[in-house]
């Protein structure tokens, strides 16, 4: 069993800290058991920084050049996702609850018919919207969101058909265990990964991050399913008894950001840290990525969540950020409108309020970063690679805006 002392602080759903008593938190590696042994371990013996195998942010210019900003639509609740329809229109979804069209360069006034009900309060509300591989001829998409009450909610996947207007056949196909009783750290992001089955992150809910070490909890996990919401008979779990359904990898804290390069198939991942510690990851069956056990950042009340940023087991990072940047949405850049992007990451920062570039080398190993759209001042929620070559961010904002980037001389 492997044991960390915590001094944590509560926070309330305005995120403002409440100081709890120094408490011991323990977390059990592998055998799913997140509670058992209350007797205080050893004094920890601290890792020194830096870590070999973990890159820190590197220094990260401001680019103006090179690229324009299209604004394609606005006055839109918080838009948190987009999907590129076969005829060029796209789905962008409201964290309020609603799904959208923009068609023709316009956002059509009339939201998508047939949405499920959504738990909306703080972070809660409708999240990604992601369609099918084979989309053109089943018109198939998946919605992410919450569910519930204040008191109980659960992210939840929900399949539909798409006729243009509307959703048709509703089905949930998945919903995250056990309820929780905090309306922050959703994760929520989802992909295809190229055996059809996709990828869906699943956040600590804040208030409990011990259960991202607990196999029995879909917190601070991944998990991989069917399209149908049924587990693969491969997946890496399956064969160590009580854990939770479809687990992938596990040790996560808020993963707003998931994205597969479609040339190489390697799974990235971005979540946010504390204060500090935000991690680009690439994601790997049956490992553990390490929260809370260990991290590169702090608890935001500036108390110490482990004294450890590295352990035998536990994956690093791509590359960390501290001071955070808030990473969200992630893309892989495979289009053919900026050669020089060709295969690097872009990640919406909510905190630092641009979208960053992460320059990745033939080897995927991160060599530099920018920062675009900084004149802005606007945080970036999603960034999407549209599959005419360009850029979409989406801004958020209660009148937040759908954006294109293009290149210019």
């Amino acid at each position: 069993m492997v044991q960390v002392l915590e001094f944590g602080y509560r926070r309330d759903m305005s995120m403002n800290a409440r100081p709890l008593m120094p408490s011991l938190g323990l977390v059990a590696l592998l055998n799913g058991v997140a509670f058992a042994d209350l007797a205080p371990p050893p004094p920890p013996q601290p890792v020194e920084r830096p870590v070999p195998g973990a890159s820190a942010a590197l220094t990260a210019p401001v680019v103006k050049t090179g690229y324009k900003v299209v604004e394609v639509a606005e006055g839109l609740d918080h838009p948190w996702s987009l999907a590129f329809l076969p005829d060029g229109a796209i789905l962008v979804t409201e964290r309020a609850g609603r799904l959208r069209i923009i068609r023709d360069g316009k956002l059509v006034a009339e939201a998508v018919a047939g949405v499920p009900a959504v738990h909306t309060g703080s972070q809660a509300g409708l999240f990604d919207v992601v369609l099918h591989p084979d989309f053109a001829a089943n018109s198939l998409l998946y919605l992410t969101y919450a569910h519930g009450t204040d008191g109980a909610n659960a992210l939840r996947v929900a399949r539909a058909r798409f006729d243009g207007s509307s959703l048709k056949d509703l089905r949930v196909i998945f919903e995250a265990k056990p309820l929780k009783d905090t309306n922050n750290h959703y994760g929520a992001r989802m992909v295809f990964l190229p055996d059809g089955t996709f990828a869906l992150t699943i956040g600590d809910g804040f208030e409990y991050r011990e259960r991202a070490q607990d196999l029995s909890s879909h917190l601070g996990k991944i998990v991989r399913l069917k399209d149908d919401g049924s587990e693969p008979g491969d997946n890496p779990y399956l064969a160590t008894a009580g854990t939770a359904k479809g687990l992938y990898s596990a040790g996560h804290r808020n993963q707003q950001g998931l994205a597969l390069d479609p040339v190489t198939g390697v799974l990235y991942e971005t979540e946010h840290g504390a204060k500090g510690g935000d991690e680009l990851n690439v994601i790997l069956p049956g490992k553990n990525y390490g929260w809370p056990l260990i991290t590169h950042g702090r608890d935001y009340s500036g108390a110490q969540i482990s004294p450890f940023n590295a352990k035998p087991g536990l994956e690093q990072p791509l590359v960390y950020w501290t001071p955070s940047i808030a990473p969200s949405g992630t893309a892989v850049y495979r289009g053919d409108k900026f050669p020089a992007w060709n295969g690097d990451i872009f990640v919406g920062a909510l905190a630092k309020q641009h979208l960053r570039r992460v320059d990745l080398d033939e080897q995927g190993n991160a060599v530099g970063e920018q920062q675009l759209l900084t004149e802005r001042g606007e945080r970036i929620r999603d960034v999407r690679a549209s599959p005419d070559g360009f850029l979409y961010v989406t801004t958020d904002d209660e009148a937040g805006k759908v954006l294109r980037i293009e290149p210019s001389p």
